[in-house]
């Protein structure tokens, strides 16, 4: 039997964006965070508008969060899943403020009582309904403020292992899924103005798009490793028992590689803002 990826179709997109939550607490510990420059061009670049609140979409549970909370500075998180929301919640209590607000919420159809001088989203902009997120951004944000969304992408560092782990997948007859760490396409796939999101975000009307990439490597154990791979929704779809027996063979190799693997991490950031002179739509009601 083989095991292929699951469908785009927005109704698969949005049922499968709550997958992560099966296991809330195994997708905190396995992926990694963001880098600390990415964190730093984000609020310079939003300075000019950085008086004003910041709004994290899909914050998940808080990889991102805590390195964007700032004192003073009061944050809404939404996120749709109410058991990634309650790791984020544990998360933020340590914050010395207490001024993260979290809201257990479809972007979709959230409706923000304010506007916004940051609108930042890792890891789950893809997540978002593309027929109203852009206006949804907009919306949301004051005029001048910054929308910066990123992603990061992992690659293993020793071909012959990827080789080895690629050849695991076709004996237990399962496809890898997309956007992985084992997925041969280059990622990310476009850059600048040939990309998708920048192409969408300066068609929404954003401006001063920009399209920055960090690179950083990171050590895992073979544990590690297979936690990062069974954090991929792409993984998590498929039925238990296969997905096991994979994961199993793939220790394995990893075991027998040494135990310790590198991978290597480029994180695709997108900046851009709305324009200064913009007058701001109606707040929905």
């Amino acid at each position: 039997m083989s095991y292929g990826t699951p469908g785009n179709d927005p109704a698969s997109v949005q049922s499968r964006r709550h997958i992560f939550g099966d296991d809330a607490e195994q997708y905190d510990t396995a992926r990694p965070g963001y880098p600390r420059q990415l964190v730093e061009d984000v609020l310079d670049f939003s300075a000019p508008a950085a008086s004003g609140p910041t709004l994290e979409v899909g914050a998940g549970t808080g990889k991102a969060t805590l390195a964007f909370a700032r004192p003073g500075v009061p944050m809404t998180c939404v996120e749709p899943d109410v058991r990634m929301a309650r790791v984020l919640r544990r998360r933020c209590a340590q914050l010395p403020d207490g001024n993260v607000s979290i809201e257990v919420a479809d972007f979709e159809t959230w409706r923000p009582s304010r506007r916004y001088g940051l609108l930042y989203c890792a890891q789950a902009w893809h997540w978002v309904d593309p027929a109203v997120r852009w206006a949804k951004a907009q919306a949301a944000l004051a005029p001048g403020g910054a929308i910066a969304l990123f992603w990061n992408h992992w690659f293993l560092q020793c071909g012959e292992l990827t080789d080895r782990l690629t050849a695991a997948h076709t004996r237990h007859g399962i496809e890898i899924p997309p956007d992985t760490l084992l997925d041969p396409r280059p990622r990310p796939a476009r850059r600048g103005p040939e990309s998708r999101q920048w192409r969408e975000m300066t068609a929404a009307g954003f401006v001063d798009p920009d399209h920055r990439l960090y690179a950083s490597v990171h050590e895992r154990s073979t544990s590690a490793l297979i936690g990062l791979f069974a954090s991929y929704g792409g993984y998590r779809a498929l039925p238990p028992e296969p997905r096991e027996q994979l994961f199993d063979d793939m220790a394995h190799l990893v075991d027998e590689h040494g135990g310790r693997v590198h991978v290597k991490v480029i994180t695709s950031l997108f900046l851009g803002r709305t324009r200064v002179d913009a007058a701001p739509s109606a707040l929905p009601s």
